[in-house]
Formats: C-alpha cells, structure tokens, sequence
C-alpha cells in the first residue's frame, strides 16, 4: 500500500510570530521556517506503517513555492521514500489544496492519504475533510492512535467524552493529533541520503487546478498584550473584585 502525506511549510513553532506592520499578514522575511508539526508527526506514523510491513511506499507533497523542496528534503531525511513538489507562488488556500491533493491521488493511487489535522500558520482544520469529500473516501479526523490490518482501519480519537474509537475500510484519508507518536529525528547519514532521493516536481495548472483564492484576509492583529494581576488580601475582597469587574458573579 503507497501512503501520500501532505506536508506544509510555516513559520518554526518556537519563532514568535511578528505581523506585518501594514497588518496585511505575518512577517516572513529572514523567519526560521520548518515543517509543520503536526504533519511531522504524520511524516512519522507514515513511516512506521512501512517499517511494520503495512506501506510499501512512503510519498510526502507539499504546495508552495520553491522553498518547500527544504521541507520535503526534511520528510525525506525522516524516512519517506520519495516526494513531490507542486510548484506555485501563489496563495494557496485550503479548497484549492484539497483540489491540487486530489489531483495527486487520482495520478498516485495511494491506499492511504495521512495528514496534520491544521497547520500552525492559519488553524483552518479543512484540507483533510475538503479532500475526503473530494474523493468520496472515509475519513478519521484528529486522530490519536491508528491501527491497520489489511482494509481494515481502526482509529481512536479524542472526543469530550474520552476516546472514540470507529473503523472504516481503505482507501480513507486521517488527519493526526498529537498524541499520536513523537516524531524522530533525522540523522546525518540519512539527510545525505535525502539529497539523492527523487523529488518530481509538477503545478497546479498542470493538474487542472485553478488556485484563485475564494476568501480575502482584510486584517491581522496580535492578541492583545496580558494585563497585569492583582493580589487580593481576602476572599471577601476576591469575591467583590469577581462580581464587579469579571462580571461571573
């Protein structure tokens, strides 16, 4: 079975994010990027499918501009045996991800399509469930413990209640929560490796897709900075300062 993982390109989860001082986006000039962390951990839970014998194949993609070839040379090092580029400079939003996936699905054929549940930059949550609709294909979302035997998918998933646990028949595509697994490290020998790994390159006019986005950013603010504490010197005192200014009682 050949298992296709999307990985995106952002800004490093440990770089605290700057806005645009004409507030039209985020600052990426001079910005340390990585691979988003939850399609590591997709990257991860694809490569320990094949070193248990259940994937054949290991294939990352991502969407972006020529950059995003550093992120897939990442995956590559991590384990996954070849990648695809889909070139664009353009903005890219999730309907046209889901589209441009598609596309490479129907030239692939992969059993499996294993993705992040969102990506760090815009929280969307969508490109999994959009591309799910798209195929027709089942889905398990925010998932956090996966098991497979042959056609058969068992997926755990953290819902309020505790855990969910459904099951659905290949071909379906998961997105991943955290809990899944902890991503490895890659080492030395094997970001060598990566360097000769093949890495196809392809668009998004090439695969039909037209990528004019459907909805328009008018600001981006930063949260608003966090307001000192105060200390109170009884619960008579907590109490008032509840009722007068947090309005909870």
């Amino acid at each position: 079975m050949k298992v296709l993982v999307p990985v995106k390109r952002v800004v490093d989860a440990n770089v605290k994010v700057r806005v645009k001082a004409d507030r039209s986006g985020v600052d990426t000039d001079n910005v340390k990027m990585a691979m988003n962390p939850f399609d590591e951990i997709a990257n991860e839970e694809a490569i320990r499918l094949k070193e248990r014998g259940v994937a054949s194949e290991v294939v990352a993609i991502s969407i972006g501009p020529a950059k995003c070839s550093e992120t897939l040379r990442t995956a590559l090092a991590m384990g996954a045996d070849r990648a695809i580029h889909v070139v664009t400079d353009a903005e890219v939003q999730p309907l046209a991800v889901a589209k441009i996936l598609k596309g490479v699905v129907e030239r692939e054929q992969p059993g499996l399509v294993i993705m992040g549940k969102q990506a760090i930059d815009d929280d969307s949550n969508q490109t999994g469930q959009m591309l799910a609709g798209l195929l027709g294909w089942p889905q398990a979302t925010f998932v956090s413990r996966l098991s497979i035997e042959g056609e058969e998918v068992e997926a755990g998933r953290e819902v309020d209640e505790g855990i969910e646990v459904i099951r659905f028949k290949l071909p379906a595509v998961v997105t991943v929560d955290l809990r899944l697994n902890e991503p490895r490290y890659a080492s030395l020998p094997n970001i060598m490796k990566a360097k000769r790994k093949p890495m196809d390159q392809t668009t998004p006019e090439e695969l039909g897709v037209d990528t004019t986005p459907r909805l328009r950013y008018l600001e981006v603010e930063e949260p608003p900075k966090r307001q000192a504490g105060v200390k109170v010197a009884s619960v008579q005192e907590l109490v008032q300062k509840l009722k007068e200014e947090a309005g909870v009682l």
